[in-house]
């Protein structure tokens, strides 16, 4: 886990919680009662909640006044006191982004680093206020963890993917608020992205992943990876294929001892051959026009077939 230490010094570690984010809940022996049978019920979220609300809102003058001693001076005081009076709004941000599988507490952390972000980066002179400011920045550090962490498989590794993350649904709801029908075409007009982009990420989205790890049932031992056809070629079909091509090879090398000389020539050095001679080179060779060399090549390339018809039964499923 990031920390703000890298920032701020170690004595602001408490801008996260201290806890571990693995475990929502804990429990905690009450001082002087039997350890045994009475527990405390205790949240890491609530506490840092708690810590956060310690830490009061900034009047827009005394916010002014801690920007301009933080940009013009260096002052680290007042650059932490601004973090911790708007930590409050990373929190609210990140609120509607968890869901189950995403800890609000993963979401907060994120955002504060956004929050850093925004004070490195923020101008008063633009005349926005500075939380207006660094709730771009929270949302936006916010969002990429939950595209990255979304799923398994990721789903906004280019522009238009992440586009179409944050807005597809939203975009729908507008059409059907309109009167519209929201068909691929149309969602990706005012998407501008591709009809492929947005079929795909309908698919992705509206798909619900299965560990291949996971027994087929509660009494099976068999998982998902167990029935799963192997990406590679079957070892019978690879051999007969192999078999195939060496018949293939030996009958090439009868066929060439029937040509003539001219023929043996086009076939080795046109037709076999990795750098051809081109048709001109030929028609110069054998004193013939560039047409009547491929007129040649051709002939010799039919005869070539028929002779692999007659001594390969399987010569249609050859691929070279």
């Amino acid at each position: 886990m990031r920390h703000l230490a890298r920032h701020w010094g170690r004595s602001h570690l408490f801008l996260y919680s201290p806890y571990p984010y693995s475990q929502t809940t804990r429990h905690i022996p009450l001082k002087d009662t039997d350890t045994s049978t009475s527990l405390l019920h205790y949240s890491p979220l609530q506490q840092y909640l708690a810590e956060v609300r310690r830490y009061p809102l900034l009047t827009r003058e005394k916010e002014a006044r801690l920007i301009n001693e933080y940009r013009e001076f260096g002052n680290r005081d007042s650059g932490i006191q601004l973090i911790l009076a708007n930590l409050r709004l990373v929190v609210s941000i990140a609120g509607p982004y968890a869901r189950p599988g995403m800890e609000q507490l993963d979401l907060i952390q994120e955002g504060n680093i956004g929050l850093l972000q925004a004070l490195k980066r923020y101008d008063p002179s633009k005349g926005t206020r500075f939380g207006s400011y660094a709730a771009w920045w929270i949302r936006a550090y916010i969002l990429r963890y939950v595209v990255a962490n979304f799923r398994l498989v990721k789903l906004g590794t280019t522009q238009d993917q992440r586009k179409l993350f944050y807005n597809l649904k939203k975009e729908r709801q507008k059409l059907e608020l309109q009167g519209f029908v929201p068909d691929t075409k149309l969602l990706a007009d005012r998407l501008s992205v591709r009809e492929r982009d947005i079929w795909q990420m309908e698919q992705r989205l509206g798909n619900r992943e299965i560990p291949l790890h996971q027994p087929l049932g509660n009494d099976s031992e068999q998982t998902l990876l167990d029935i799963l056809p192997s990406a590679e070629e079957q070892i019978d079909k690879k051999l007969a294929e192999k078999e195939l091509k060496a018949l293939f090879r030996k009958t090439l090398r009868e066929f060439t001892e029937t040509l003539n000389d001219r023929e043996r020539f086009i076939m080795t050095h046109r037709i076999l051959s990795e750098s051809p001679v081109t048709l001109e080179e030929l028609g110069k060779r054998f004193g013939v026009t560039k047409e009547r060399s491929r007129q040649l090549q051709n002939r010799i390339i039919e005869k070539l077939r028929d002779f692999a018809k007659d001594r390969i039964k399987d010569f249609g499923q050859l691929s070279f």
